[in-house]
Formats: C-alpha cells, sequence, structure tokens
C-alpha cells in the first residue's frame, strides 16, 4: 500500500469506528479491575494518569519541532552539518541527562521528607516546561524545556516506592502493573488529544473578520501545562502521604547514593545490581527509538503530525490491556523472573520486526510486540527490586534504577540517531533489538526469589 493511501485509511470512517471501540474495551476493562485496586494507589493512578496524558500530548510532535525549526539539519561551527535524526536525539538525550542525575537525589530525598512534597515539586518543574515549550520558536528553547523537565522528571522511581510503601511485597508486581496501566492509558489517550489540538493551534479562534491562531506549538504546549496544574493540584489536596520512616528496623547502616551506585557497578552477581542493569539496558534501549520513531514511519508510511498520535495510542491501549488483564495472571502462574525473560525476548522479538515495516498490518503486528514486552519486564524488574533492599532504601534504590535507565537512553538516541543518518532508517531498530536481548544474560542468573528479610 502506498504511504499516502496507507495515512488516508486511517482517517477512514472505519479506523475511527475502530478507534472507539478500542476506547470502549479499555474503559470496561479498567472499569471492571479498579474494583480491586486499593484506595491509596488509586489516587496515585489518576496523578500518573494526568501526568502521562500532558507529556504524551507534546512528546510526538518534538521530532517535528526540530525539523521545524532545524529543516533537513542544522549548522555548528567545526563540526559541519548535524542531520535531523542526529538532533532529535540530542534532544531527547537533554531530557534524559537531566532526569539521570536527579532520579537518585529525589529518591532519596523522598525517603527522608515523604514522596508527597517531592512529587509536586516535579509536577510543578513539568509545567514550568511545558509553559517553555509553548513560546519555545528556536532549538535552544526547545532545548531548555526539555531539561527543565528532566529535573523534575527523575521521580518515576520515588513513584515506585509510593507503591513499594502501600502494597504487600507479593502483590507489588500486580500494583505496578496497575499504576504502569494508568500510564499506558494516558500514553493512548495524550496523542489523540494532541491532535485535536494541532488542529486548533491551526484554527482561526477570533471571531469576524479578525484572525487569531495559536500555532501548531503553542496549543499542546499550554494544554499540557494547564493538565500539570490540574494535577498539582490533584496531588496537593487529595493524595496522602506513604512514606512512615524507621517502619521496618535495620540490622545495616543507610546506603548512601554513591555507595549504592559503585555497589552496582562492582557486585554484579547480587541480585539488585543486576536488576539495575537489566532495566537500565532494556528501557533504554526501547525508549531510545522515539526521536528516530516517527522519521521512519513518515518515510515508510508517510505518518505526519496529524496521524504518528495513532501509534503511540495502539501502544498505549496495548500496554494497558496487558497490564490490567494479562500480567497480574501471568506472574501468579509464571513467577516474576520468569516472566520477565519472556518479556525481554517478546520486546527484542518486535523491535527487529519494526525495522522490516512496510504496510499498516505489518506495522500493527510489530508494534503489538513492544507494549506486551515492556509490560511483563519492567513492573517484574521494579518489583523484584524493591523487595531485594531494604524500606529504607527503597527510594534510593529505584531512582537509582532510573538513573540507569536514563544512562542508557542517553547514549541510545545518539547512537540511533547516528545510525538513522549514516546506515539507514532500520538500523536503530535493530541495535535496538541487540541490546535488549543482550541483558538476557543478566535475566537468565536471577534467583527465583530476590526477597531480603528485612525489606517489609
Amino acid at each position: 500500500m502506498p504511504p499516502h493511501d496507507a495515512i488516508e485509511s486511517l482517517h477512514s470512517p472505519s479506523a475511527r469506528l475502530l478507534i472507539w471501540a478500542i476506547g470502549l474495551l479499555l474503559l470496561l476493562v479498567i472499569g471492571r479491575e479498579l474494583r480491586r485496586v486499593p484506595a491509596r494507589l488509586l489516587v496515585l493512578m489518576a496523578s500518573a494518569f494526568l501526568d502521562m496524558v500532558g507529556l504524551f500530548l507534546v512528546l510526538p510532535l518534538l521530532p517535528f519541532y526540530v525539523q521545524r525549526f532545524a529543516g533537513d539539519g542544522f549548522e555548528l561551527p567545526w563540526f559541519g552539518t548535524i542531520g535531523i535524526g542526529s538532533l532529535s536525539g540530542l534532544l531527547a538525550s537533554a531530557f534524559t541527562v537531566a532526569q539521570m542525575l536527579s532520579a537518585p537525589l529525589w529518591g532519596r530525598l523522598s525517603d527522608r521528607v515523604g514522596r508527597r512534597p517531592v512529587l509536586m515539586i516535579a509536577v510543578t518543574a513539568s509545567a514550568v516546561a511545558f509553559g517553555i515549550l509553548a513560546v519555545a520558536d528556536s532549538l535552544w528553547l526547545l532545548l531548555l524545556s526539555r531539561v527543565v523537565q528532566g529535573a523534575g522528571g527523575g521521580t518515576v522511581g520515588v513513584i515506585q516506592a509510593y507503591v513499594a510503601d502501600t502494597v504487600a511485597p507479593l502483590q507489588r508486581t500486580r500494583a505496578l502493573g496497575w499504576l504502569s496501566a494508568s500510564t499506558n492509558l494516558g500514553v493512548a489517550l495524550g496523542p489523540a488529544l494532541s491532535s485535536v489540538l494541532v488542529s486548533l493551534g491551526d484554527a482561526d479562534l477570533m471571531p469576524g473578520a479578525g484572525v487569531l491562531h495559536l500555532g501548531r506549538g503553542v496549543a499542546p504546549g499550554l494544554g499540557a501545562a494547564l493538565l500539570c496544574l490540574i494535577n498539582l493540584l490533584f496531588v496537593a489536596v487529595v493524595l496522602r502521604e506513604s512514606r512512615v520512616p524507621g517502619a521496618a528496623p535495620r540490622t545495616t547502616p543507610p546506603v548512601s547514593t554513591r555507595t549504592a551506585a559503585w555497589q552496582a557497578i562492582t557486585r554484579i552477581r547480587e541480585p539488585a545490581p543486576r536488576l539495575l542493569w537489566i532495566y537500565g539496558i532494556a528501557i533504554g534501549a526501547f525508549q531510545g527509538i522515539g526521536p528516530v520513531l516517527p522519521f521512519f514511519l513518515q518515510g515508510r508510511l508517510g505518518f505526519d503530525e496529524g496521524s504518528i498520535g495513532y501509534v503511540f495510542m495502539y501502544i498505549g491501549a496495548i500496554s494497558v490491556l496487558a497490564r490490567v488483564v494479562l500480567l497480574g495472571r501471568l506472574v501468579d502462574r509464571l513467577g516474576e523472573v520468569r516472566l520477565a525473560q519472556i518479556g525481554i525476548t517478546t520486546l527484542a522479538a518486535g523491535l527487529l520486526g519494526l525495522s522490516f515495516v512496510g504496510s499498516l498490518g505489518h506495522l500493527a503486528l510489530a508494534v503489538a510486540l513492544l507494549p506486551l514486552g515492556t509490560s511483563f519486564t519492567f513492573p517484574c524488574v521494579s518489583a523484584l527490586l524493591s523487595r531485594a533492599v531494604h524500606g529504607d532504601d527503597r527510594g534510593l534504590y529505584l531512582g537509582l534504577q532510573q538513573t540507569f535507565g536514563s544512562a542508557s537512553r542517553l547514549c541510545a538516541p545518539l547512537l540511533y540517531g547516528w545510525a538513522y543518518d549514516a546506515l539507514g532508517a532500520a538500523a536503530p531498530f535493530q541495535f535496538a533489538a541487540a541490546l535488549v536481548l543482550s541483558s538476557m544474560a543478566l535475566a537468565l542468573g536471577l534467583p527465583r526469589r530476590s526477597d531480603s528479610p528485612a525489606t517489609g
């Protein structure tokens, strides 16, 4: 199918009917499962959902912003022209550097002062970042927006620690699955809302003879900032603190950030360091494809700013269903270690299949493996890590897990951007598949149980 015809089919009445059917199915499944979710976790899920909707209002559009500001490339003294694949990778890496540096600091701070105030700081930083994005008219303001958001975005470990604080150890994988289902629902709905706001930015908002256009970049940025402010109010009024320092007596001294990081490098045979490396390699290799994916699909199938959101919506929908319907049942049947191994293999297969995409049907099949792989891998790894360390160090280690992921996400977009420009459009996805599969060497060595007697 020619690229133009493929995209036209996404806007057909039958495609829109299918999208509404998927949305209705998601609501029915989530409505049924919500009765099993603890009340405190429901509040956190609502906050994470709002945060992810705001993020994915703008994330699929960022490569197109780079293209708008830089054209086919950007000229730098002494370096020559840098292609848009590499520029998009650099932009993603700027976010990742800020997140990598901040994650363990936020985690340790949340261990000391509580999870709630740290989350409020992060949401505020996101609102500021989206406000900058709304007025950005150059690559440098776009870069500033990503750095600010990254600095406040190192709190994924804090959110996971909140879950671990409030859920029994053997139920943490299921609870983390519920949490990630709410974020992936935001992944599914955010791009759809993004398409609406892009259209709103093009529309004339001035009645009468006057003309007023917000612009394609302004409307999504303002919409995301507004969602962050709503979320901040929600967290301030509704979310309760989960952290109770000293709830579990410990027989070992507290671990510093530097010590934890050094042990992760030098004690790779131990469960906690091994889990940190698995998470870091696999999630970075997978998420690093984001900056070049829109360009790849634009070249192969003709996707643009108005249609790329459908891909993310599809990924988000499958992620929600996998985490809500499949994850808990498969953990009970297979165990977390074995399911993580299956997830790594599935994710690698999806990335490799994506490199050969030539039709919408092939794209749908390859992309479906990605959320299945991530759904089976990352909640299991995070839950195992939360049980392998002491409760008073939980925020630190789950923050350090994000730092390992951020380090990988820093390198992967640079590698993939270079590969896209120098080796061809399919090369980044083949590299990603190989990197994800390499983490299996660590996963095969995991003990079936990673509990520590003092974790709680």
